[in-house]
């Protein structure tokens, strides 16, 4: 059983790597819509760039999810009561950021896009920093207490479980791991260094994405940008990896994905300043340090899957997060049959829309004419009623 159990946690980390890569330059993109985009031309091509592709890229995050529900629901149960708020603010943000990037061409005005680039930029910036606060969670520890509950007097009563009387809880079934800390417990200096650096890592990995997309001024302001915000990234992403290391992580083995990510963050970063400009490069090595990253974080908690700063004892390990071995069983066969079909799409799609996107191809006319839908000027056209 121990074997399905670990094979599923290295699995959710491989799908949390693919998220990351694929719709980390999604983000990037979202935060250089102000920047590179600089005309409303510019800004749609930057919208078109990632137009085929950041509904299927969210696919990765809702089976990571569905992975962790199904094969570790202890480990989903106490990070969604735990981080509930933060969950429902990455939701809302992402929601957000959707409605931003389908509403933007639906009326034809300036002010209208305008606008839904205003709020694509903000939730381009917000995700990646809660996705950052959460993962440095993760490696930091947080201030959780294996409980148990019992109805006393008509009402729910928590009590905490002795260290020592921890893993023989367990077989009771009302055994719960619960974030005692508060809610503030969550931001602490190191994860919230944390989460600026995964929005400096997407931002970067966004100019990548655009230099090696785009063509004409689009692409020259963003290989121009690329370069000075690569050096931030890997500047701010050793500083993460190797606190977490040194402070936080037991685990020698969190080592080896570290210098992985270390080594190929370096090589993009090179690859992405004046004197070469190979984006391609760039791009590629950028995504073997997201890979090498997210890799990190994995080993660096382990055998933990949320380790407590409370005590060691209280950490949910694999084996007590995991599913039964039958259900495990299950999931293995049908990870077997769907993930392979889900990547093969995900690689076509890329294939069919590998084309550079030149600006002055961009028909920026798309939507519908407000004068069209109200017979008087309202806001919509920009104009004073």
């Amino acid at each position: 059983m121990m074997f399905l159990s670990i094979l599923w946690f290295i699995l959710i980390g491989l799908l949390w790597a693919i998220y990351m890569v694929l719709e980390g330059f999604d983000f990037g993109v979202g935060m250089l819509l102000p920047i590179v985009g600089r005309s409303e031309r510019g800004r749609t091509t930057l919208v078109r760039s990632i137009g085929p592709h950041w509904d299927g890229n969210e696919v990765w995050l809702l089976t990571a999810g569905g992975a962790t529900f199904a094969a570790m629901p202890l480990w989903y149960a106490t990070m969604f009561s735990g981080m509930y708020f933060a969950l429902f603010l990455l939701l809302v943000l992402l929601i957000v950021r959707i409605v931003a990037i389908e509403w933007r061409s639906k009326i034809n005005t300036q002010k209208w896009r305008n606008v839904w680039d205003t709020i694509h930029t903000v939730a381009a910036y917000g995700v990646p920093l809660v996705l950052g606060v959460a993962f440095s969670n993760l490696v930091q520890g947080m201030k959780i207490e294996a409980q148990t509950s019992a109805v006393v007097d008509g009402s729910l009563s928590m009590t905490t479980i002795p260290a020592a009387d921890v893993a023989a809880s367990l077989s009771s079934g009302t055994t719960v791991f619960n974030l005692t800390g508060g809610f503030w417990s969550l931001f602490t200096w190191y994860t919230v260094y944390g989460g600026l650096t995964i929005v400096a890592v997407c931002f970067a990995h966004g100019a990548q994405f655009l230099g090696l997309k785009t063509k004409g001024d689009v692409q020259e302001r963003a290989i121009a940008v690329g370069g000075p915000a690569s050096i931030v990234a890997v500047l701010m992403a050793a500083g993460w990896v190797l606190w977490g290391q040194l402070e936080y992580s037991q685990n020698a083995w969190a080592w080896i994905p570290l210098v992985i990510a270390a080594v190929a963050m370096v090589i993009a970063t090179v690859a992405a300043q004046k004197p070469f400009e190979r984006e391609g490069v760039a791009f590629l090595f950028s995504s073997i340090g997201i890979v090498g990253a997210v890799a990190w974080v994995f080993t660096a908690m382990a055998p933990s899957v949320m380790k407590s700063a409370i005590d060691p004892a209280y950490s949910l390990s694999i084996q007590w997060a995991s599913s039964t071995h039958p259900t495990l069983v299950v999931m293995t066969w049908v990870a077997v049959v769907l993930v392979p079909i889900v990547l093969a799409y995900t690689i076509w799609s890329y294939w069919v829309f590998r084309r550079r996107i030149n600006p002055k191809d961009v028909d920026n006319s798309a939507g519908l004419l407000p004068d069209a839908i109200r017979p008087t000027a309202n806001f919509l056209s920009g104009k004073k009623i």
